[in-house]
């Protein structure tokens, strides 16, 4: 079961490798956050990624922060550098991600599929969980509310 509604945001240490910098706590206190996992052998991942490259336009903005994490699904996955040229050419992935070969963030998560997406406020505190590819708009309304109540 993943992650239970209101939970606080899992910590992101301990993961061996980072595509664009480890986010620091001080970047992201104050601030929403989404939390994207991936995979790559995951087609829904890759569908779904422009969708999620328009969210970080929009949202990135308004202040909310994005962490990706990658999620291997199998011994083919654990390459980084094959993560990397597929997180940065194919993903588009403008922001922090997470190589977790281990799945150090993954259990922490209890994470079981991908793609996933947790949204936290900006307390970090998980109001919102959506998997799979169809009602990926559920992600945008969540981020929309966690705004309106973020005080400026």
């Amino acid at each position: 079961m993943s992650l239970r509604m209101r939970s606080p945001l899992p910590s992101f240490e301990g993961v061996a490798a980072w595509i664009g910098g480890e986010p620091l706590s001080t970047d992201l206190a104050g601030h929403p956050v989404l939390v994207h996992f991936w995979s790559l052998s995951c087609y829904l991942c890759h569908e779904t990624a422009e969708r999620v490259a328009g969210w970080y336009a929009t949202y990135a903005p308004r202040g909310v922060r994005f962490v990706a994490i990658h999620q291997p699904r199998s011994p083919e996955e654990l390459d980084i550098a094959k993560v990397e040229t597929d997180a940065r050419e194919v993903m588009k992935l403008a922001y922090a991600c997470a190589v977790d070969n281990e799945h150090t963030i993954v259990d922490r998560f209890t994470n079981e599929v991908v793609p996933a997406f947790y949204c936290f406020d900006q307390a970090h505190t998980m109001r919102h969980f959506q998997a799979g590819g169809l009602g990926l708009e559920r992600i945008e309304s969540a981020l929309d509310r966690i705004l309106a109540t973020t005080t400026p």
